[in-house]
């Protein structure tokens, strides 16, 4: 048995944004050009945001399961 102590707060990164994936998304290259590197920290937040509203509590259990063969 593993008496370890589990810290249940440890965060685990789960995804990233960047310019290409607008690129992928359609967005033209002018139009990209024109966002900072702010703008892409307050899309990479609002896309956090809109995750955790609308999938990441349904997609959670189902990835946790297919993982550890629950």
């Amino acid at each position: 048995m593993n008496n370890k102590k589990i810290d249940m707060d440890k965060a685990f990164e789960i995804t990233s944004i960047c310019r290409t994936d607008l690129l992928s998304a359609g967005y033209t290259q002018k139009q990209i050009n024109k966002i900072d590197d702010g703008d892409m920290e307050r899309i990479a937040s609002k896309m956090a945001d809109a995750y955790c509203d609308n999938g990441f509590w349904i997609d959670l259990p189902i990835i946790v399961d297919y993982v550890m063969d629950f």
